[in-house]
């Protein structure tokens, strides 16, 4: 039998299933005024603003034993262990959250442009891909496909944007241009975006319709700056598979997934889950669910974000019971968007942890724990691989 606090060698852990809940902060971090961050809380904060908050199962592997400060009901007897962990990178980005919990620790966060990129890079930019571009300033996705869309379709010139985050983001309507030859011009750009203004992704936002009624499509790609060696290619080298599902892929530049699964929403990541749990040996299942970040968050939706809490909390059941005895489930965040901070930006917070296995001692308190590092030094020790890492597992 495997419990925590103790590791019986009869019982080996054979996979892992680690499920990165987009944004879903659980508090500031003692640094976090050096963000603008302090006070900040994503769960806290959708608990107080929206009382109607049903997420029993969550409830139930301890999620309100994290924080007893936040409104989130506590429970005597917590199916999951439970805790939470600081960033030790800097930056409060999507690259850099999922980098650090798969074992990478940033000494300086990914250069942003918030005044937009440097008019001697966009015109090497345009060069380069035989194309005038408009925009280049920080905005919403929605927004400036709006303010720029018709001027887009009008003369082919594609939209650059960026925002808060390190990132490039090119927006073409997918009948101006092919999607192909966005993905194209995305890899150029991604080609020149190095030395110091390496952002972390460059992000394809196709979208298509017509004045006034422009929507982003799903065949949205992100283009992210190559990895360090993480857990995820301790994995590969122990002969075990890691299955991305989401954008998992993108965030880490193909490094390390032997096989992908992309989705347009939560609702396809958490199904292609449960299709991985019943019929996948990969050692690692590694999926993000990106609603909660991208729908709800940016555009400050308190209500959208507590009901895509409660849609992932409907089926965390039938995740659980597709499980393997010799499974271990993870479910965690990768930075923090509070819908009610001012602003459309991450937020500087600390990101809950639960771990549950059919073969678990319950409601073991992991504490606060110093770095996301720790969630990759738990895979390796759960599944019995040799990794150097700064990180300590929570398996012990």
């Amino acid at each position: 039998m495997f419990t925590f606090g103790k590791r019986y060698p009869i019982m080996k852990i054979n996979r892992v299933i680690l499920i990165v809940l987009d944004s879903v902060g659980i508090g500031y971090l003692p640094d976090a005024h050096l963000y603008g961050d302090e006070g900040s809380n994503t769960l806290g904060h959708i608990a107080e603003k929206y009382p109607a908050l049903h997420i029993p199962n969550l409830i139930r592997l301890g999620l309100g034993n994290i924080d007893p400060t936040n409104a989130i009901p506590k429970t005597d007897t917590p199916l999951a262990a439970y805790g939470k962990a600081a960033e030790m990178s800097a930056g409060k980005d999507t690259t850099t959250g999922h980098w650090e919990i798969a074992g990478t620790i940033l000494d300086k966060p990914f250069p942003t442009f918030p005044d937009g990129f440097p008019e001697s890079f966009i015109q090497d930019f345009e060069k380069a891909i035989g194309s005038e571009t408009i925009g280049n300033y920080s905005a919403s996705g929605t927004a400036i496909i709006e303010e720029l869309g018709d001027e887009h379709v009008r003369t082919g010139f594609p939209i650059v944007y960026t925002s808060a985050d390190s990132v490039f983001q090119i927006a073409m309507h997918e009948d101006v241009i092919p999607i192909e030859k966005q993905y194209e011009i995305c890899q150029i750009a991604r080609n020149m975006l190095i030395g110091e203004y390496e952002v972390g992704r460059v992000i394809a936002r196709p979208f298509t319709g017509t004045s006034g009624n422009y929507t982003r499509t799903s065949r949205r790609k992100d283009f992210a700056t190559m990895p360090p060696d993480n857990v995820l290619d301790a994995i590969n080298k122990y002969g075990k598979e890691v299955l991305g599902i989401g954008k998992i892929y993108d965030i880490f530049a193909g490094k390390g997934i032997t096989r992908s699964i992309k989705t347009a929403n939560n609702t396809e990541g958490i199904e292609a889950t449960i299709s991985a749990i019943e019929n996948d040996q990969a050692g690692l299942i590694f999926t993000n669910l990106v609603d909660f970040d991208m729908h709800f968050g940016h555009r400050r939706d308190v209500p959208g974000y507590a009901r895509c809490l409660e849609a992932f909390d409907v089926k965390l059941p039938e995740i659980m019971s597709k499980m393997k005895e010799d499974d271990l489930l993870i479910i965690t965040a990768d930075h923090g968007n509070d819908p009610t901070w001012p602003g459309t930006d991450h937020t500087r917070e600390y990101i809950p942890i639960l771990i549950y296995g059919k073969n678990n001692a319950y409601g073991k308190d992991l504490g606060v724990r110093n770095s996301f590092v720790d969630i990759a030094a738990t895979i390796a020790d759960a599944l019995g691989i040799d990794f150097e890492t700064t990180g300590s597992s929570c398996l012990f």
